[in-house]
């Protein structure tokens, strides 16, 4: 297998400004395979341009990503298969069933319809949504719309599982059940990239983090690398506000 094929994102130069403000400064970023890599920053840093990029909702100004070796602007129909996105704010087509809706995402990707139930089942019922089957989705909470979103990312066997804040909304049982997914997909080869405030959660289930501040990578590596580099064996919010400082105000600029 070669390096590029064994990264499931392999960033260059990845840049993004919007007039004068530079959101993502060159940034540089290798994940392989089976990793758990959580992107950390305080508001404002660059973490949801980056998302948006990886995803290619937005073009980069400059540099490019590939997601399994597949440049994501260049091939986006082959980078897109590889990945499962559940993004902050999910759009949910609010008139569909929940059944309505699994049905409409695996038909995009062309997966037949029992195929569909038997994972339908499977994941209603481990997150207790199997009464709300046929309910519409208007009708859910947000903690039931976060479900239900990673229920249809997870159809079709992503290889690169891309969550910014999974845990908003969720219950303790439920979040408990998104990071057991998560480190299972893992295991299986997948990758997952992981944007999120909770500190905690990046702890106890990434490999690697990430911090970005002001659009700059500021570390790269595991939990106990940045506890050598800092000399405190602290947890890893202390070691991440001794990095950045007070978070800043403002907010992304939104694409």
């Amino acid at each position: 297998m070669t390096e590029q094929n064994h990264l499931m994102v392999h960033a260059e130069g990845l840049t993004k400004r919007f007039g004068e403000k530079v959101a993502v400064n060159a940034l540089d970023l290798a994940i392989p395979a089976g990793e758990v890599f959580a992107f950390l920053g305080p508001n404002g840093a660059g973490k949801t341009t980056t998302i948006k990029m990886m995803t290619g909702l937005i073009r980069p100004s400059a540099g490019r990503i590939r997601i399994g070796g597949h440049d994501i602007q260049r091939e986006h129909v082959q980078a897109k298969a590889l990945m499962g996105h559940i993004p902050d704010h999910p759009y949910l087509y609010e008139k569909l069933s929940a059944r309505d809706f699994i049905h409409f995402v695996g038909d995009l990707h062309g997966i037949p319809r029992d195929e569909q139930e038997r994972h339908l089942e499977e994941h209603f019922a481990l997150f207790e949504l199997t009464e709300s089957t046929d309910h519409l989705i208007e009708n859910f909470s947000h903690g039931m719309r976060q479900k239900l979103v990673f229920t249809a990312a997870l159809l079709h066997g992503p290889r690169l599982l891309v969550v910014d804040e999974p845990m908003v909304g969720l219950d303790p049982k439920s979040a408990r059940i998104i990071k057991r997914l998560m480190r299972q997909k893992a295991e299986g080869g997948a990758s997952v990239f992981l944007s999120t405030h909770q500190l905690a959660v990046a702890e106890e289930v990434a490999d690697r983090i990430g911090i970005i501040d002001r659009g700059h990578l500021i570390f790269l590596g595991t939990l106990d690398e940045l506890r050598r580099r800092s000399h405190d064996a602290g947890t890893l919010e202390d070691l991440f506000l001794e990095l950045t400082g007070a978070p800043p105000v403002e907010e992304e600029p939104r694409a």
